[in-house]
């Protein structure tokens, strides 16, 4: 399968890391805030579900520039994931419920909120709606590992908002924005490894070479917090790295970005 050129991908990831959430202006210097009294997040009884099984989610044809045929690529891997995550929660004995999914081609308000600049897709927590803007630059190159890695990131909030994560991060206390960044960074990363979980998951039949899961990890290195004046993402690095414990481990036991050192977030 032809991957897409690296130079766009990167502006693609990079539109996917830095889209969503609430913001501040001013950066301040990263430091240590360990997650204490919050079992949702650093004891999940997901982290204890094991590997996901390995699964068939054979990709379909994806013809670059067709908003369709980009939307018809995406809708089976919803369903893999709703498969693959369904059961880890049986597992864990929390009980689930399928995401809706929602696809745009222009701006407009979602979840009560005017879409963010340069946001590739969101999850509504509240609506428990994944919404995918399908604009031009995601659309006309759509062969690269970019879609899926889209896709299987706000689908992993998804699995924080149902495991009770969502909420529990929403309640965390802060002493300020240097705290209150290093949580967001915990909670983005660990969507970014539930990712990696299901890619790995899947990889085998994906009929695709080892390149294409190198190149994305390459993309995720140059993006990240360096490209923007917020640092509520993760250095690309951070974020590659989460995306690469999740993919080899294929277990949401390698995601608990909660428990991990303050460097693994920054």
């Amino acid at each position: 399968m032809r991957t897409s050129s690296l130079a766009i991908l990167f502006g693609l990831i990079a539109s996917l890391l830095i889209g969503g959430g609430t913001a501040h202006a001013a950066q301040e210097t990263a430091a240590a805030y360990p997650i204490r009294n919050a079992n949702a997040l650093t004891r999940s009884p997901l982290y204890t579900t094991g590997r996901l099984p390995a699964a068939s989610c054979p990709e379909r044809p994806v013809t670059a520039g067709d908003v369709l045929s980009v939307r018809s690529y995406l809708l089976p891997l919803v369903k893999c994931l709703d498969t693959a995550w369904a059961a880890q929660f049986e597992k864990a004995h929390i009980p689930f419920a399928k995401p809706r999914v929602r696809f745009i081609t222009k701006p407009q308000r979602i979840c009560g909120d005017k879409w963010g600049k340069d946001v590739q897709a969101i999850y509504c927590n509240t609506d428990r709606v994944i919404v995918v803007m399908l604009d031009k630059d995601i659309v006309d190159q759509p062969d690269g590992l970019f879609l899926m890695d889209v896709i299987a990131h706000e689908y992993g909030h998804h699995v924080q908002n149902l495991a009770g994560m969502w909420r529990a991060y929403d309640h965390l206390p802060n002493r300020g924005k240097t705290e209150y960044y290093e949580q967001k960074r915990r909670h983005e990363l660990q969507a970014e490894c539930l990712a990696g979980v299901f890619i790995g998951s899947v990889w085998p039949s994906l009929d695709r070479p080892d390149q294409d899961f190198r190149d994305l990890l390459a993309a995720d290195r140059r993006s990240g917090d360096e490209m923007t004046k917020v640092r509520d993402h993760g250095k690309g690095r951070n974020i590659a790295n989460w995306l690469n414990r999740g993919y080899k481990a294929a277990s949401s036991a390698a995601c608990n970005t909660w428990a991990a050192p303050s460097a693994m977030v920054a």
